[in-house]
């Protein structure tokens, strides 16, 4: 089935997620997470599913023990950085321009996935999805596979890529918005009310220069009015607070975030999820594509993954 799910990190996208999917019969991924962390969720997807389950690494913040996690997982995807085999199994690597995917292939990777600007989280891609899938396309083998990231909600959606010369469709924004995901009910709550998104480096603290698309709140009211990126001297304390900040334990990062207020201007990337203070959706990056202004309701991770097929 070419249906992939997004590597939602930080705990949105945990095992309930990853193994519904996957048992539907697409690909489901467990997003990043502090290494103890990710290994359970790993072993509890499999006590759900006999299916591969991926396990999805943000590359500047993999440590040796994430890549040993990883490596017992069926498909490792990595993002945001230079592509470099570290496991022996399947490797997937998501690339923003064809520069990049070239990079990928040549260290050995077995697919890319191309994503375009419309995607949500964090954006490498700086074109729209399927001019860049035709970009990829025309620069790797004919026979090496690329996926497709951004835009996929429907599917439409999925058939257009495939139609495209896409390998599959990476949804993220239609699976946040699912029964298994683990988006905090008001995160849930206000996408499903959006009918915009804002690309921005706004919630940058411990990973600047890092754009990523999201739906307004008041900490976007406030700060982006006059440019959306964020202002100049709130990027500039992302990046000086970055050498601190990555060397701290990912739930570490978490617990700070519960710090956040939309009036003060020192943001994480960390969302919100369930188990978390609601009242902290207007002061944490609430993440989406494009696409979220065309998914109404939370379904089942599993009947979302056989629709799309569909």
């Amino acid at each position: 089935m070419p249906v992939f799910q997004a590597g939602m990190g930080g705990g949105t996208a945990g095992h309930e997620l990853a193994a519904a999917v996957s048992e539907a019969g697409g690909l489901g991924t467990i997003g990043m997470l502090d290494p103890d962390d990710l290994r359970d969720e790993l072993a509890a997807a499999r006590s759900r599913t006999e299916r591969p389950i991926a396990i999805n690494l943000l590359l500047p913040f993999a440590r040796p023990g994430h890549w040993e996690v990883a490596g017992e997982s069926d498909v490792v995807v990595t993002f945001w950085g230079r592509p470099e085999r570290r496991i022996a199994g399947v490797w997937i690597h998501q690339a923003g321009s064809v520069d990049e995917a070239l990079a990928a292939h040549a260290a050995g990777a077995d697919a890319v996935i191309a994503q375009g600007i419309e995607a949500g989280g964090h954006v490498r891609g700086t074109v729209p999805a399927l001019d860049l899938l035709e970009q990829v396309r025309k620069a790797l083998p004919p026979d090496y596979p690329v996926l497709l990231a951004g835009g996929i909600a429907e599917a439409t959606d999925v058939r257009e890529a495939l139609a495209a010369g896409a390998a599959g469709a990476v949804a993220g924004t239609r699976f946040l918005l699912s029964d298994e995901s683990r988006a905090h009910p008001e995160y849930v709550s206000r996408l499903l009310e959006a009918m915009e998104t804002v690309l921005t480096e706004l919630f940058g603290s411990g990973w600047p220069d890092a754009p990523h698309r999201v739906v307004p709140n008041s900490a976007t009211e406030r700060w982006l009015r006059n440019d959306p990126r964020g202002p100049a001297t709130v990027r500039l304390l992302n990046r000086l607070s970055t050498p601190l900040l990555k060397r701290l334990p990912l739930s570490t990062v978490h617990r700070l975030a519960a710090g956040q207020r939309p009036g003060v201007p020192f943001y994480g990337p960390a969302s919100l999820i369930e188990g978390g203070d609601g009242t902290l959706v207007d002061a944490t990056p609430l993440y989406a594509g494009e696409s979220v202004q065309r998914v109404h309701d939370v379904r089942p991770a599993g009947e979302l993954t056989r629709e799309l097929a569909g």
